[in-house]
């Protein structure tokens, strides 16, 4: 339930606005993936009626697009290689009392082959941007996370690389997105700026909990959607998100073109 809240609130705010809704699977990271899972998200869409518009795009087949954003900011002197260890990086954030990296490899030079890619942070660091329901976000990225990684040791590429580069490709001007990613933020809009790239705005819509505070989520065994009811499904995301009820709603499309009408943002918290 907790990924269709997202999906519908995402869907509702760019048909009101009259733009496009765009589905990307988020494949990139294959030690973490489960079998099956992007064609049953995909199914879910189509059983709510929640219809994209392009086609999917597949964070797999993008990697010439991240490998080049990489040398950009490889030539502009903004990467480095990094071997410090979880075990390593543990025994800092110990010694700080927060999980900030401390530059260790920064003027190392050492080879990228085995080796994670960090992104040198250049100033200003301290970032303001407001959130559509959350509000005034700030944060110091010096303070709060020091110089982040955009390509793993393992070769993979990191989550902020991937969604700030395929944004822009993509032409995303807003983003709707759980409030579980608000704190990937300011590292995106800060890549953003590196790559000389136009900062969307963003939307981050409160998650749903379970009765012990944790995400309503798969990993926290929530249970399936029946997706032989997906009206009924459709109604319990929407009154989740604060909104008025849609009265009378005959099926799931008849639902959405009532939902885009009356939907407001600012019911949302």
């Amino acid at each position: 339930m907790g990924s269709l809240v997202a999906a519908l609130a995402s869907y509702v705010q760019a048909r009101s606005q009259r733009g496009r809704w765009l589905v990307r699977i988020e494949d990139i990271d294959p030690p973490r993936e489960i079998d099956g899972a992007a064609a049953e998200i995909l199914t879910s869409l189509a059983a709510h009626h929640l219809h994209h518009d392009g086609a999917v795009l597949y964070q797999s087949q993008q990697t010439p697009l991240y490998e080049s954003a990489l040398q950009g900011l490889r030539l502009a002197n903004r990467l480095y290689a990094c071997r410090c260890t979880r075990a390593q990086l543990r025994v800092s954030a110990n010694q700080l009392g927060r999980s900030v990296y401390p530059g260790t490899c920064q003027l190392a030079e050492h080879d990228e082959f085995g080796n994670a890619i960090r992104l040198k942070l250049s100033d200003p660091c301290r970032h303001v941007f407001t959130d559509q329901v959350l509000g005034e976000q700030r944060e110091n990225l010096r303070e709060t996370t020091g110089d982040f990684i955009l390509r793993r040791r393992d070769g993979l590429y990191a989550y902020q690389l991937a969604v700030v580069v395929d944004d822009a490709a993509q032409g995303v001007s807003q983003v709707v997105r759980g409030a579980d990613l608000l704190d990937n933020t300011v590292r995106q809009i800060h890549l953003q700026q590196a790559l000389h790239l136009e900062q969307p705005s963003y939307v981050h819509i409160p998650l749903l909990l379970d009765q012990n505070g944790n995400k309503l989520s798969k990993q926290n065994h929530a249970p399936a959607l029946n997706l032989n009811r997906p009206l009924d499904n459709l109604q319990q995301a929407w009154k989740s998100l604060g909104q008025p009820p849609v009265e009378s709603s005959k099926n799931c499309v008849d639902f959405l073109d009532r939902a885009i009408r009356i939907w407001d943002l600012r019911n949302v918290a």
